[in-house]
């Protein structure tokens, strides 16, 4: 069977009774039944039937309009926190919705004294062909301050990353980096000792060829003595069929397309990535990057994030 995985940051999914971290930062009514329209026009339009959700703040409101979507089941591990007195959210959540039985939720294993900036979501879904899949949902740490960050291009060899790397936390650059790689650092451990197949759907927060990456999938990155990659997760995009149609002479290969703009310039910071034993498995990934064309910003009443969508034969 195919099954059709995703992951959408929602931007900022706060009803208008509450603001959402500033008092002044809140949704009008008709906005925000704007807004609910065009995420069920987006997930009618994705086709899914298990969908990772990121930004959520209004949990009950998201588990009613995935219902009307046809999702029976929502998940949330965590709740936003907030601030009553002035009825201010300050911190984001994580959901999880699927059309299939959620069997089981269990916490990702972690040092007690280690916390993500948002709790991830580790579900066992039930399949129809009587396969249990572990499904992941997870938004890492954004680098909100825009500390300095090194960029990494697909020639980045993991010894100049890593050489990098101890240099940005030994000067202490980014902490955001460091709370964000240490969040890596722990699904890879969870998911490389999990016996079912997994996928984990994520807002990486980080860029295509960040250590952040190498740190998520890659044994090689805890182990000096490897001389050739070893990959516990693959990026679903490099693993995914590729169709070009009637290519121009001049076609010098498919650009991926970004998920995410900053001052104009597009970056891929949403991903699907699934477990050694779907390697094979990928048959399709698309983005839905429809209203980013028209505004790169993204809107409110939208999302500043494109969707990824995965089509897994399991």
């Amino acid at each position: 069977m195919i099954i059709k995985t995703a992951t959408f940051n929602l931007f900022q999914f706060c009803s208008p009774e509450f603001s959402f971290y500033t008092k002044k930062e809140k949704f009008k009514k008709d906005d925000w039944e704007e807004k609910k329209n065009w995420i069920k026009k987006q997930l009618q339009k994705m086709d899914c039937d298990i969908v990772g959700f990121q930004e959520v703040f209004s949990q009950e409101e998201l588990k009613e309009l995935v219902l009307e979507c046809g999702f029976k089941e929502f998940v949330v591990v965590d709740e936003a926190k907030l601030d009553e007195k002035n009825r201010v959210y300050k911190t984001t959540t994580v959901a999880l919705a699927s059309k299939f039985p959620i069997k089981e939720i269990k916490k990702v294993s972690k040092n007690e004294n280690f916390t993500f900036a948002r709790e991830p979501i580790k579900a066992t879904i039930s399949l129809k062909n009587d396969l249990d899949i572990n499904v992941y949902v997870a938004h890492l740490k954004s680098n909100r301050l825009n500390e300095f960050e090194y960029k990494f291009t697909k020639d980045s060899t993991l010894e100049e990353k890593k050489s990098k790397l101890d240099i940005a936390l030994k000067n202490n650059y980014s902490l955001s980096l460091k709370q964000r790689l240490n969040e890596a650092k722990v699904l890879h451990f969870d998911i490389k000792k999990q016996i079912l197949p997994s996928i984990l759907l994520c807002d990486l927060n980080d860029r295509e060829f960040s250590i952040t990456i190498d740190a998520l999938t890659n044994k090689r990155f805890y182990k000096n003595e490897l001389k050739k990659d070893d990959f516990i997760l693959f990026d679903s995009y490099d693993i995914a069929p590729k169709k070009v149609y009637n290519p121009h002479p001049e076609f010098k290969g498919l650009k991926r397309v970004p998920t995410s703009y900053f001052v104009g310039h597009g970056n891929t910071l949403d991903f699907i990535f699934v477990s050694k034993d779907l390697e094979n498995c990928v048959k399709n990934h698309k983005v839905f990057d429809e209203h980013l064309q028209k505004n790169r910003n993204g809107t409110l009443k939208q999302s500043d994030h494109a969707q990824v969508v995965c089509e897994i034969e399991i």
